[in-house]
């Protein structure tokens, strides 16, 4: 058979999937019926949220808010997710902003079933004036002053200072002083339709990819710069330190609550749900 994986081009995905789309591991043949071809795609994780409704792919990088929309489809797998603490999306302004969101500022959003989204949602629900855009135009938008405000995430939170932006608000710290968890970002589904052999088998798949790159980090270095956004080394030695984690090998009973936790308040703004 032949298995359609899809991820993004950000380093964390990147790193986490070389060895998978290098073919530099073992392929898991016994979970696949003895015969398994792997077809991998990138795009942008909002357009695979989008691409999740329609059951696109196979394995795909999703954030956990589109998860929480397709999980009759789609079970959440145990590898490859995106939790942490320290590494929640941004609110971004110009320096000369001021401290204060007003209610009719206009807002950059990375997508409108990205969990950065939701969080800004909870963050602040009396802000309407939202606009979505693809994540790397949002810094641009924000230092023109095409918008009043921007939500980034990925690379963006090692480089704003660098584009003439401060830090509005840190989702992630907010995130964490109401639960006491790490933020659950973005996560790895697969199709239900592959049984319970098939998606054991794609757990084992990625963990393999994953502990390959983990063992041999300069090995994925190539295969990364040919799809970040933010091509300094130091930029994206930080990016897979801070997304690349324990929850990533192992999602977990701290990971699965912090999933719990964004259901229960997803209720609250509705969500999609």
């Amino acid at each position: 058979m032949t298995l359609s994986v899809a991820y993004s081009p950000c380093p964390n995905d990147t790193f986490t999937f070389y060895g998978l789309a290098a073919d530099r591991v073992e392929l898991p043949l016994d979970r696949f019926g003895g015969q398994l071809e792997i077809e991998t795609r990138l795009h942008d994780v909002e357009t695979l949220n989008r691409m999740a409704f329609d059951s696109v792919y196979d394995v795909t990088k999703l954030s956990f808010h589109a998860w929480l929309q397709v999980r009759d489809a789609y079970q959440l797998l145990r590898v490859g997710a995106t939790l942490g603490r320290g590494c929640g999306p941004l609110v971004v302004v110009r320096d000369s902003f001021g401290p204060h969101l007003p209610p009719l500022a206009k807002i950059a959003i990375p997508g409108e079933h990205t969990t950065a989204h939701l969080l800004f949602r909870l963050w602040a629900p009396e802000a309407r004036n939202r606009v979505f855009v693809p994540y790397d135009r949002i810094m641009g938008m924000v230092a023109s002053g095409g918008v009043d405000a921007g939500v980034i995430i990925h690379e963006g939170r090692f480089v704003y200072r660098q584009r003439g932006l401060a830090c509005l608000a840190d989702l992630g710290d907010w995130w964490e002083s109401q639960t006491g968890l790490p933020i659950p970002l973005g996560c790895i589904a697969a199709r239900k339709t592959l049984g319970e052999e098939g998606i054991a088998g794609c757990e084992e798949l990625i963990e393999r990819s994953l502990r390959f790159a983990l063992k041999n980090p300069a090995a994925p270095q190539a295969y990364i710069k040919r799809y970040a956004q933010e091509l300094d080394d130091e930029v994206i030695r930080k990016h897979i330190k801070t997304y690349v984690n324990e929850f990533s090998l192992d999602l977990g009973a701290t990971g699965r609550a912090a999933v719990a936790a964004l259901e229960t308040l997803v209720q609250k703004v509705g969500g999609g749900l």
